[in-house]
């Protein structure tokens, strides 16, 4: 039987020039969708799994734009409301060598940032779930957001349903301070944490020793203390953590720790040449929520989502549209990237 996955947030329309073009320069955008639980929930969907994403977008062709692209690759979207006046936007202008990456938002107002607790009813959208996910974003958006993610956090624990959260700290969107206030709040609901090498430091003021992230210089043990401070802190039976070295904008080294039953496990590393790094973290999710519910034992688990999360970096736009044979390939040591014919 498989597992029914629930994850709550916004999709957005994400406009981006081509190729290598800055903002400035360009004179068209490609239009694609994506949020960030919208894409662990197309990840979730390539791997068989049943996934649904539950949202809030305008009732219009734009909403309904954003609906067809969850659609095409198997997401449900029954209990996705309609109503509000626009969907958020953001631009991204992709970054190459020493030039990063920048994402610019537009989502003030948006229809999931307004929704209210009457648009959803969790006791119905729990129904069979057997996980459900959300990321730090999703209470950034609005005070309304936040009323939501703790209604269905309420549901969800009382159904003993599993959660799992990003923590995602995002600085454009709210303070230090606001977010440490809100997700010390709503993590006290949550099982299973997953996080980048800044998101502890940010949020929760738990930093990693000899690391300098701007730098790229990470000290990979320190992460278990980091970990456990973590786990700790809000009885998480599971800490994930993504770890980023950045040699430029292009190439990165890619890996990721797991700390479970006071035991720590790190992956594989991967030296990526990156396509497009967005979405990667999501993907990273996806694949990791994937394991857990196969039942994975802790050090398959861990480079089974650090896999897929690799491979994500070689595709545009923030979908990870690769198999689960895919991911299993690369996982188990197949790292030339030959042709398969």
């Amino acid at each position: 039987m498989k597992k029914k996955i629930i994850t709550f947030g916004e999709i957005m329309m994400r406009l981006m020039p081509q190729g290598y073009y800055r903002f400035a320069q360009a004179e068209r955008f490609d239009v694609t969708y994506a949020g960030g639980e919208a894409n662990v929930a197309v990840s979730l969907a390539n791997y068989g799994m049943d996934a649904e994403f539950v949202t809030k977008v305008p009732a219009n062709e734009i909403g309904q734009c954003a609906i067809n692209a969850l659609r095409k690759y198997g997401v449900e979207t029954k209990h996705i409301n309609r109503g509000g006046d626009r969907l958020g936007i953001y631009f991204v202008e992709k970054g190459a060598s020493q030039r990063p990456t920048k994402v610019i938002y537009d989502r003030f107002g948006s229809a999931i940032a307004e929704a209210d607790l009457t648009d959803f009813d969790w006791n119905e959208i729990f129904e069979g779930a057997d996980w459900f996910h959300f990321t730090g974003i999703t209470p950034a958006l609005s005070e309304n957001c936040i009323r939501l993610c703790k209604a269905a956090l309420i549901e969800a624990k009382k159904k003993g349903i599993t959660i799992s959260c990003d923590l995602n700290y995002r600085n454009k969107l709210w303070s230090k301070e606001r977010a440490r206030q809100v997700m010390s709040e709503l993590c006290g609901y949550v099982d299973i944490c997953i996080a980048n090498e800044e998101d502890a430091a940010d949020i929760f003021d738990i930093y990693a020793s000899s690391t300098d992230v701007a730098s790229g210089k990470i000290d990979y043990n320190s992460y278990e203390e980091v970990a456990k401070k973590l786990a700790g802190k809000f009885d998480f039976k599971k800490v994930a953590i993504t770890l980023r070295e950045s040699v430029s904008a292009n190439d990165n080294i890619w890996s990721s720790m797991l700390y479970e039953n006071e035991q720590c496990y790190f992956s594989k590393k991967y030296q990526m040449h990156i396509v497009d790094r967005l979405g990667g973290g999501d993907s990273f999710c996806g694949a990791f929520i994937y394991g857990c519910l196969q039942e994975l034992d802790p050090q398959n688990c861990i480079d089974f989502a650090v896999a897929a999360s690799c491979l994500k970096h070689s595709i545009e736009g923030d979908f990870n549209q690769v198999s689960v044979d895919e991911v299993f390939h690369l996982a188990n040591g197949n790292l030339s990237g030959r042709v398969q014919r």
